[in-house]
């Protein structure tokens, strides 16, 4: 199965520093700010982000992460013999009367982030919530639109978006294959 590199290294740190810029831009008070990173990927950009954000601002910017797995309601549909691998979540902060930048690396169909919604309003209220992805795809599902995107990639609904990070997989970037052939 070929890929193509998308985003490289390089591409990637420049990506999440334009978006932490954009991030501080449109919310000054930087005090009523909140990052939550959507399990797994996006916990890891998140934790990039707020690096650059506390650098950018100055202030303590409260960090968390948040396990969708019971929130989602495409799991069955996917794979009806999987059960969902489950995280734990972090949110060790009031919500109320925040600005919270849910984070997560790819933005497809809009079901992550609904089942993401949901579950941190479990949390509390935020006075808002908005959205920041390193990819989007397109190919929505539901009316979900992100406030700061590192970059969108036009993708044929049979595509597969790879995100790799130094984290988890030793390298940063991002690629694009033909989904894998699902046997019959």
């Amino acid at each position: 199965m070929s890929e193509k590199v998308v985003l490289g290294h390089d591409d990637v740190r420049r990506t999440l520093k334009r978006i932490a810029h954009e991030i501080a831009e449109k919310n000054p008070e930087a005090e009523g700010l909140a990052i939550v990173g959507i399990h797994t990927r996006g916990a890891l950009i998140a934790r990039r982000l707020h690096s650059l954000l506390t650098e950018l601002t100055e202030a303590e910017v409260p960090i968390g992460d948040i396990d969708i797995s019971f929130y989602r309601d495409d799991i069955a549909a996917k794979e009806p013999a999987a059960a969902p691998v489950v995280h734990a979540s972090h949110i060790d902060f009031d919500l109320a009367g925040r600005t919270v930048v849910l984070v997560d690396d790819v933005l497809f169909t809009g079901r992550t982030v609904r089942a993401a919604i949901d579950a941190l309003f479990d949390y509390g209220r935020p006075e808002r919530v908005q959205l920041a992805v390193l990819c989007d795809r397109g190919h929505r599902e539901l009316p979900i639109r992100p406030d700061y995107v590192g970059k969108n990639l036009p993708t044929a609904r049979g595509e597969r978006v790879n995100v790799r990070l130094e984290e988890s997989d030793g390298a940063d970037e991002v690629t694009i294959s033909e989904a894998a052939e699902v046997p019959a």
